[in-house]
């Protein structure tokens, strides 16, 4: 791609409207250049999830969502379910929510937790997706994860829960190979996400990245896992809960500090919510109060 030279000649050459048009292009060039940062998208739906939840603001709710998510590549955390939510307000509503091009996307994002995408065929089939597409593209979804992270980490869930956790021995040498592996994933592909290895291994194998960093916290790397996650929690790769679970079972069991974030407690009461609402929030997590309700309405839902 040849540079363009600005000089005080060629500006003359160029018309007034020219000029305000490059000086645009540059402009728009230098922000869409800059790395998004996941912890504002979080607090965003934090912030929309709590109209929705307590004010009841529909139409507020749609339009807010619809907005973040022109600027970022929508998520669809579990049990918030933000881009379900939107898609299916709208739809009510009979709001323009992207159509189809929309409805594919939330495809790749409920793919992970195996057959959830059931309870959306309804509203596929009313804006003319028919099952067997549906499925075809779960089929083309799973065909895109990277095998050979989900055969290793297949393997790394099943010697995570090696005879229960009861033997201490055991564990911690399982606990110490599955960093290895960890580390040598964060180096070689990067974070394991939900759109590289999915949450469903081979055979079946439950393989939820929350359980595997807890057991990350007694590890020699904690210090290296603790900074690479904030980064990919920032990345948008990392749910913040995976983060504070292990930052607080270090604190808790390791260094003997205060817990941060409130999501690994152990048999120790909160006190000061403030402060850990305060921390909930510096990476994109929900209030202690809005996180009960979300529980609440997941669990009455299913």
């Amino acid at each position: 791609m040849k540079q363009i030279l600005i000089t005080k000649q060629n500006i003359k050459a160029i018309s007034p409207i020219s000029i305000i048009f490059i000086f645009i292009f540059i402009l728009f060039s230098s922000c869409k250049s800059k790395e998004l940062n996941y912890i504002t998208y979080y607090n965003k739906v934090n912030e929309i999830d709590s109209i929705y939840r307590f004010q009841k603001d529909t139409l507020t709710v749609i339009k807010k969502y619809k907005k973040l998510f022109r600027k970022y590549p929508p998520k669809n955390q579990e049990r918030i379910q933000e881009f379900d939510t939107f898609i299916r307000l709208s739809d009510k509503y009979h709001k323009n929510f992207g159509g189809k091009k929309s409805l594919y996307k939330l495809i790749s994002l409920v793919a992970p937790y195996d057959n959830e995408y059931k309870e959306l065929l309804w509203l596929y089939k009313k804006h003319g997706i028919d099952s067997l597409e549906v499925k075809n593209e779960i089929a083309r979804w799973k065909r895109s994860l990277n095998k050979r992270l989900v055969d290793s980490f297949t393997v790394a869930f099943i010697r995570d829960q090696e005879e229960g956790r009861s033997n201490i021995l055991i564990m911690q040498k399982n606990d110490q190979k599955n960093a290895e592996l960890m580390k040598w994933t964060f180096e070689n592909y990067g974070y394991p996400s939900l759109q590289r290895i999915g949450i469903i291994g081979n055979n079946d194998v439950f393989m939820p990245m929350l359980t595997f960093f807890s057991h990350m916290s007694g590890s020699k790397y904690y210090p290296y896992f603790k900074t690479k996650l904030l980064e990919y929690v920032k990345s948008g790769d990392c749910l913040p809960r995976d983060y504070a679970t292990m930052v607080d079972r270090y604190n808790l069991q390791v260094s003997k500090e205060d817990i941060l974030y409130g999501y690994y407690t152990g048999n120790k009461t909160i006190s000061d919510t403030v402060k850990i609402n305060h921390n909930r929030k510096t990476i994109g997590l929900p209030s202690m109060k809005h996180s009960a309700k979300i529980a609440k309405d997941f669990f009455k839902k299913k």
